[in-house]
């Protein structure tokens, strides 16, 4: 974890532009879209055009804890992101389940991450910044950047990743809700047409189709939905659909 200054409100961005105004402009394109991972792909591209020394980045989404690689800019980043699952060591993990700000300006000879360090240097990568996607309730993973300079990133590029990973990590927490929302009413309606196409074959009332669904499931050892799912399929095909 870096020492902590005084935010950079006076630095230039992009075209001589003001901090503030580059943040505010990007900020608003990282809207929640109904898909995660279009949204992680929106924040992306948002970072790498607007942190001073990135020329690869990526986001690691922490999923049943596990990390996932998500929209990397590039193959690299792919790789990248898999040697650390592989190697069990880099900033990405370290800033997803330990401290939430790594930066580090030429990780090959940097003794946090040995193996790690080696191999991405290997690759042509000197810099890389890692900071955590985080909400007040939720760890959802960390933002990745990446450049083949050497101390690519200073202070400042750290501070103005971390205001802009503050601003990604809402609306993608909001992504994540609309997805499982949309998930559960999924869910929903193919357990309900399953549980309508056993009260037609069987003649049953609603309970009984569904304890009928719950004791199939149990069964094959499958989840419910893949149950109902894998029923309406089969009705489906029986009708021609």
């Amino acid at each position: 974890m870096t020492e902590q200054t005084a935010p950079p409100a006076e630095h230039p961005g992009p075209d001589g532009m003001a901090l503030t105004e580059v943040l505010s402009s990007v900020v608003r394109t990282l809207e929640p879209e109904p898909s995660v991972t279009r949204t992680v792909e929106h924040i992306v591209r948002a970072v790498a055009a607007t942190v001073p020394g990135t020329e690869f980045a990526g986001v690691c989404l922490l999923e049943s804890g596990r990390i996932r690689s998500v929209a990397p800019t590039s193959e690299l980043v792919a790789r990248l992101d898999e040697l650390q699952q592989e190697l069990q060591e880099g900033p990405c993990l370290d800033a997803v389940f330990d401290e939430t700000v790594y930066r580090t300006g030429d990780i090959g000879r940097d003794p946090r991450w040995p193996k790690y360090g080696l191999a991405a240097a290997g690759l042509g990568i000197r810099s890389m910044l890692g900071i955590r996607l985080f909400t007040s309730s939720t760890n959802l993973g960390a933002l990745n950047l990446f450049s083949t300079a050497t101390d690519a990133f200073d202070t400042g590029a750290e501070q103005v990743t971390d205001l802009f990973a503050a601003h990604a990590a809402v609306a993608l927490a909001g992504s994540r809700r609309q997805e499982q929302l949309r998930h559960a009413l999924n869910t929903r309606d193919t357990i309900s047409m399953a549980k309508g196409i056993l009260m037609e074959r069987h003649h049953v009332d609603a309970d009984r189709a569904f304890g009928l669904l719950v004791q199939a499931s149990q069964r094959a050892n499958r989840k419910l939905h893949d149950i109902a799912q894998w029923l309406v399929h089969e009705a489906n095909e029986g009708r021609g659909d």
